[in-house]
């Protein structure tokens, strides 16, 4: 059968509506559009009064429908609905908890999922990662993780110490406080400083000794330089004596000042070859601030062993003695010192523990050449007596001696 060609579209349009829901018109679709609206504002102030509104049914609807069309002309823009009231502080409250809840159930969903993912799924992630990106791949893996850590711990430190620094420079006591803990280390050093130094020479030799007095042969009769020394190789001693000086302070802390010092009192005045004991005192330790060049000489005096050797060089003679006996006394038991022998022995002492003048530090010796029987008696008389007399120490600090001490 043939289409009717007078109207060509007939057809078409039956086939069209047939199919399909009429198109509304303009007209119509703007009223559906305006109840749609006002249904909703319906719904959102019974949302902010506190309750749900029943009457919100087709019915309604159907009457807002109504009233649109009665008021089609109208601007559909304008507020139709009376204004809400404002939010109360409960409401608001409950608002921010109920985000609150919400980050906080997120968020631990996500870490929780992450701990329970498995190695085997972290490391097949990464390897897809360098799969993808070959040029961020590390050359080796494990070496270069930890390299990173331990770059990122550094600069962690470093960050915070610097933070830390800043902060402190920025206070308004920083320096006050610096001030006065330079003033304190000012004062530790001028009082302590003999404790520093003499532990530092006690370890570490000054490698001062002349070549030229290392003993090779201690047993020959040789004839050295007519100027008294002392040599003790074991702790790289090489130092001139001053003999026949007063048993008083100030006589032996000068003689000390520039050697070691001859120490005679009554029944211990003897000299090298002679019957009797000579006893020479030396500084272990003395003041930074004091004159003299020997104020460390003794410091490694307490190195010395049972057998060592020690020579000691008197009017153009050398002597030599050999260590037989160590003790620590105090500086009021000058009685160690005198007692009855019949050979000649050398005494040395000094301070003991180094830095302080606590105790003394005797070192005995007997002499082994040349011939101990050849010696001649000490001189009948000679010395001060020890009645009231202190074994000679180190000087006073530069503190105490402000203060009045000696």
């Amino acid at each position: 059968m043939n289409p009717d060609k007078s109207n060509p579209g007939g057809d078409m349009q039956a086939q069209s509506d047939a199919g399909n829901p009429p198109v509304p018109s303009p007209d119509e679709a703007r009223v559906q559009q305006s109840a749609a609206a006002n249904l909703i504002r319906s719904q959102i102030d019974s949302l902010y009064n506190g309750s749900v509104s029943d009457d919100v049914t087709p019915k309604t609807v159907a009457v807002q429908s109504q009233k649109s069309v009665e008021h089609a002309d109208t601007n559909p823009y304008h507020r139709t609905h009376t204004p809400h009231p404002a939010p109360q502080a409960e409401q608001w409250k409950e608002y921010h908890t109920a985000w609150q809840n919400y980050y906080q159930k997120y968020y631990e969903n996500y870490y929780t999922a992450q701990v329970a993912a498995s190695p085997a799924a972290i490391i097949a992630e990464k390897e897809s990662y360098f799969s993808q990106h070959p040029a961020d791949a590390p050359a080796t893996a494990e070496a270069l993780s930890n390299d990173q850590a331990l770059y990122e711990l550094r600069q962690k430190l470093l960050g915070k110490v610097q933070a830390s620094a800043h902060k402190i420079r920025k206070s308004r006591h920083f320096i006050p406080i610096s001030a006065a803990l330079l003033v304190v280390l000012m004062f530790v050093f001028i009082q302590y400083n003999r404790v520093f130094i003499a532990n530092i020479k006690a370890y570490v030799s000054p490698g001062s000794i002349d070549p030229q007095n290392i003993v090779v042969d201690p047993t020959a009769d040789i004839v050295v330089s007519a100027t008294p020394r002392l040599i003790i190789p074991k702790i790289n001693v090489d130092v001139p004596v001053t003999y026949d000086v007063g048993t008083d302070y100030d006589s032996q802390m000068k003689a000390m000042a520039n050697g070691l010092a001859h120490f005679p009192v009554a029944g211990a005045s003897s000299h090298p070859g002679e019957v009797g004991n000579t006893v020479l005192a030396g500084h272990s330790s003395n003041d930074l601030f004091d004159s003299g060049d020997y104020k460390f000489i003794f410091a490694q005096l307490e190195k010395l062993a049972i057998g060592d050797s020690v020579y000691a060089n008197y009017k153009s003679k050398r002597y030599t003695y050999v260590v037989t006996k160590i003790e620590i006394v105090k500086p009021t038991e000058v009685n160690k010192l005198v007692y009855k022998t019949d050979k000649p022995v050398l005494t040395l002492l000094t301070c003991t523990p180094l830095g302080t003048a606590l105790n003394r530090l005797l070192v005995t010796a007997e002499q082994v050449s040349p011939d101990p029987t050849a010696a001649t008696p000490a001189p009948a008389g000679s010395g001060k007596e020890s009645s009231g007399t202190t074994i000679p120490g180190s000087e006073p600090t530069l503190l105490e001696k402000l203060f009045g001490a000696r």
